[in-house]
């Protein structure tokens, strides 16, 4: 992808502007140079009445930029010029007839812009046009003067502007295959930065399946068996270790369905339901059983509010994962969540307080945890800001506010 520029606009956007801009000056450049030197030469040094020197030389130079909008009426211009000038010069005059050296430079140029701008039918037609109009010019002179007369310019136009038009063709040429080349560049430079995803992905489908799940897998079967295992096990402690294998249950489907879309990206896994913010009484439910203490208060109008899916996804990983951290990192703290409604923004505030006994602070120096840096990532997604720090009466507090459309 190209770079933007200092505007922030793609450069790719920029160039074809920037490349109109540099035709205009080039065409405007030839036509302010062309227009003195064919008047003035055509007049003193040729012999052509000042007047139609004057004339001629407009319409030359004109034609030039015309080119760049109206390339059929800009050579019918040129070969018009190209016509009265040979008509007007006197006889005798130079033996550059039918066309004058500053006449003859204006229509290879004129040749050249065709042939840089536009198709190769359209430059080899105007090559055509113009090389046949001199012997006709000379042929159906009025002044008598003969196809012999006009030899010098019968060979040199047609040579020098083919050489011209072959040089700008093989230009074009040398600059497409350039461009196919780079494009081509590109094209392998996507395929390998995809290559290197899937590889990755896969590394990490692999690296959760061997560790993980295996870990998942061994604390379910050993919360299962718990019962068969230890003598004069409690109730509670059955219940206990029945919630685990619960847990580790649906951590392993859970696992599963994150395996088959790592492994192929356009895998139509049978995926569960997307958690939202209706989960959030289980979601409380699991993290009393770790014991913490915690409280929801949802206002009337953030409980109404028509929450979108990935909004609600990001709000229930949110608390989901605040009330880990907490867990971990302020055990047995009293936590309180509250869900509002403000304008179009779903607020949503997790407030611990400060942890019974000793605990390791949210964000200690040195720490290699991820969560915090997750949150961040998902409110980004979903467009929203997130506020984190430690409150100064003790424990931690995670803001997030999530735009969810409209007023509601």
């Amino acid at each position: 992808m190209a770079p933007p520029g200092p505007s922030g606009i793609d450069l790719r956007q920029r160039r074809p502007i920037l490349s109109w801009l540099l035709w205009w000056l080039v065409a405007g450049g030839l036509a302010l140079i062309f227009l003195p030197v064919n008047a003035t030469l055509g007049a003193q040094l040729f012999g052509i009445n000042p007047m139609v020197a004057v004339l001629t030389g407009i319409a030359q130079s004109a034609a030039l930029p015309l080119v760049l909008v109206r390339p059929r009426e800009a050579t019918a211009l040129q070969l018009l010029a190209v016509v009265v000038v040979a008509t007007a010069l006197p006889a005798g005059s130079v033996s550059t007839w039918p066309l004058t050296v500053p006449g003859l430079l204006t229509l290879i140029a004129h040749l050249g812009l065709v042939s840089a701008r536009y198709d190769r039918s359209a430059a080899a037609a105007t090559w055509g046009m113009s090389a046949l109009l001199i012997p006709v010019v000379a042929l159906l002179d009025p002044g008598g003067r003969s196809v012999g007369d006009g030899l010098v310019m019968e060979i040199l136009y047609p040579s020098l502007s083919a050489g011209v038009l072959g040089a700008v063709m093989l230009i074009r040429r040398w600059r497409q295959v350039r461009r196919e080349l780079s494009d081509a560049r590109r094209n392998i430079e996507v395929e390998q930065s995809h290559r290197a995803v899937a590889e990755e992905r896969t590394r990490i489908a692999r690296e959760l399946h061997d560790v993980v799940a295996h870990s998942m897998s061994v604390i379910h079967m050993q919360a299962t068996s718990a019962s068969y295992r230890i003598e004069s096990l409690g109730p509670d402690a059955e219940a206990e270790f029945e919630r685990i294998a619960t847990g580790a249950r649906a951590a392993m489907r859970e696992m599963r369905q994150l395996l088959s879309v790592l492994r192929a990206e356009d895998a139509d896994a049978e995926l569960a339901p997307v958690p939202d913010l209706s989960g959030l009484q289980d979601l409380m439910a699991s993290a009393q059983r770790a014991g913490l203490p915690v409280e929801v208060r949802r206002s009337d109008a953030g409980g109404a509010a028509a929450v979108p899916e990935r909004v609600g996804l990001a709000a229930y990983r949110l608390i989901q994962e605040s009330l880990s951290n907490v867990i971990r990192h302020a055990p047995g703290a009293r936590t309180l969540i509250n869900i509002d409604l403000e304008g179009r923004d779903l607020v949503l505030s997790v407030v611990n307080e400060a942890a019974s006994g000793p605990a390791e602070p949210m964000e200690a120096s040195g720490s290699t945890g991820h969560g915090l840096t997750g949150m961040r990532e998902r409110v980004r997604q979903v467009g929203g800001t997130l506020q984190t720090g430690a409150r100064d009466e003790g424990g931690y507090r995670v803001t997030a506010r999530l735009p969810i459309g409209e007023d509601q």
